[in-house]
């Protein structure tokens, strides 16, 4: 039997997922993006607006706390691109595989 419409929108997205960063000395959870948010982080890569900082900027919009609230703004990005690769790479790999991004994707968007 398929969804209706209601419960579709009414469907609550997947609790975040805790990441061990022992080099920070605690968790950091990351959240699926909207399909919004999505759209704009291709979108934002495909105009060339800040490829730099790939990481950092895909950590910024994933990283939240227990309840999902974002921990990072825009203005935070610079900065979180100055941490350590290890912990930031760690964190990088679990978004884009919750995020469903795959090395296709990656590949695209560091291209653009």
């Amino acid at each position: 039997m398929g969804l209706t419409r209601d419960q579709i929108l009414q469907a609550k997205n997947p609790k975040p997922i805790k990441v061990e960063v022992p080099e920070w000395g605690g968790d950091v959870y990351i959240r699926s993006m909207s399909s919004k948010q999505r759209d704009d982080y291709e979108a934002d890569a495909a105009k060339g607006i800040d490829r730099k900082n790939f990481r950092a900027r895909m950590v910024a919009m994933t990283a939240c706390d227990e309840e999902g609230n974002l921990l990072f703004t825009e203005e935070d990005i610079e900065a979180l691109a100055e941490k350590d690769c290890k912990p930031m790479s760690r964190l990088l790999s679990i978004a884009l595989d919750l995020n469903s991004f795959n090395e296709e994707d990656v590949v695209s968007l560091e291209k653009n």
